[in-house]
């Protein structure tokens, strides 16, 4: 570490604020916490550093070694190489909040292409730019329809179908407040007009996600019926990339859209950072959380762009306040703005196809195998439940003797689904490579 300090510097630091050490600083410490011993290794050169980093990280097992069936919101797509050398340069990958337009108009420009496009994917009408992932933006419209309703309402249903880790984050938004949340213990397989009983004149929000996390694909309008003629608001949880082929949200009522924009254009990266969809109607954007950044003219007519609307507890009063979200994922919708660039409407229907079609052929040879069965019969995209004949867990390690990574174990998230497998199939993965799963599945399941 380079400390640009002197002893004389700090020598006279020490007088100014009247000690005479750095000791006396922490004099108020138990000693047994002062500058304990580190057991640190002898030191190493550049050359032994790297070695040992690369023998450590040859220990990992990547989508670059295995073919992976693992979606479960997060997925192995390809990423154009165009992609990653945009965000690499320096004007972007050194950006900050853009709060001065006057030298932040290329990172605002970027934000406002972004939003242009989630909005034509989902029709809905404003989108922010952006959340940290897609459970927090799950979490944010949870929020959103609290305030919307200034309380007055507190019961939001969470169908069973929504990612288990966003619901988890939902619980941890609302500890300690007075919303009541429902709908988590309905049967997983008895489809979203089981939500509509639970609606009622107190519910705020119903949560939803399509394709759900099962792989599913619902149609809502009914329950989006329902769940107006008791004007509650309703939130969609989608597959950006899913969308390149299913009817948005937004034509069917939604009155919130969110989603997990790994899928474009965005790594696995172990887990994150991802980016966080979020998209509304006109009459919701004042309780929206995040910013928008807008069009406008300068004083000599040129097109120019600034931050339209930040309602978050920085700019306003923080009882007004509907989220305390600080930033967004700027350099990942960048990423995401990039990638649906490159591919435009054509190219994302395409890809969605492609998605969608090598899933169906997968499901299909699977569930021939002696044991295997789909455990749904409606619509999916591009993953779908197996049921199996022996447990799931069981099932993935032996996977690995073939250099396949297996699906989801649902028995992980949900009671008594220990052998059920929720696949994925994307379009980096060929004919050759699924015909090889579906053999490894039936060496390993008559073993």
């Amino acid at each position: 570490m380079f400390l640009p300090h002197t002893d004389a510097d700090r020598e006279a630091m020490l007088r100014t604020i009247g000690v005479d050490s750095l000791e006396d600083l922490f004099c108020d410490l138990p000693d047994v916490n002062l500058f304990p011993e580190i057991n640190l290794p002898p030191g190493m050169t550049e050359i032994e550093v790297l070695e040992e980093i690369q023998h450590i990280a040859d220990a990992n097992e990547t989508t670059g070694e295995l073919i992976s069936f693992l979606g479960a919101g997060v997925y192995n797509h390809y990423t154009p190489a165009v992609v990653d050398s945009i965000l690499r340069r320096g004007e972007f990958y050194t950006a900050y909040t853009p709060y001065q337009p006057e030298i932040s108009q290329g990172t605002l420009q970027a934000i406002f292409e972004y939003q242009s496009m989630i909005v034509a994917l989902t029709g809905m009408d404003a989108s922010n730019a952006s959340h940290y992932d897609g459970a927090t933006a799950v979490a944010e419209a949870v929020n959103m329809a609290y305030h919307n309703f200034r309380g007055k309402r507190s019961k939001v249903i969470l169908s069973p179908g929504l990612h288990p880790h966003y619901r988890e984050t939902v619980h941890t938004y609302v500890v300690d407040s007075d919303i009541q949340l429902e709908g988590e213990d309905t049967p997983f397989d008895a489809g979203p007009e089981a939500l509509i009983p639970l609606i009622d004149e107190n519910t705020a929000l119903v949560s939803v996600a399509y394709p759900d996390f099962f792989g599913r694909v619902f149609d809502y309008t009914k329950l989006v019926e329902a769940a107006h003629e008791a004007k509650a608001l309703v939130a969609i949880h989608v597959n950006p990339l899913a969308l390149g082929l299913l009817t948005p949200p937004g034509e069917f009522g939604a009155d919130i859209v969110t989603g997990e924009g790994q899928s474009l254009g965005i790594p696995m990266a172990f887990g994150g950072p991802y980016l966080g969809i979020f998209a509304t109607k006109d009459k919701y954007v004042r309780k929206m959380a995040g910013r928008i950044v807008g069009e406008t003219q300068d004083t000599r007519g040129q097109r120019g762009f600034v931050l339209t609307l930040s309602t978050r507890e920085q700019h306003i009063r923080r009882e007004r306040a509907t989220s305390n979200i600080c930033t967004n994922q700027g350099l990942l919708a960048l990423a995401a703005a990039v990638y649906l660039s490159l591919l435009g409407k054509n190219g994302l229907r395409q890809l969605a196809e492609l998605n969608y079609h090598k899933a169906h052929y997968a499901a299909q040879q699977i569930a021939s195998i002696d044991g295997f069965e789909l455990a749904n019969s409606e619509t999916f995209f591009n993953e779908f439940t197996i049921r199996c004949p022996k447990s799931a867990a069981e099932l993935n390690e032996a996977l690995l003797h073939y250099d396949v990574l297996g699906g989801y174990d649902l028995g992980k998230s949900y009671k008594g689904l220990d052998d059920h497998l929720l696949i994925a199939v994307t379009e980096m993965i060929s004919k050759e490579e699924i015909d090889h799963f579906v053999n490894a599945l039936k060496e390993v399941s008559n073993a």
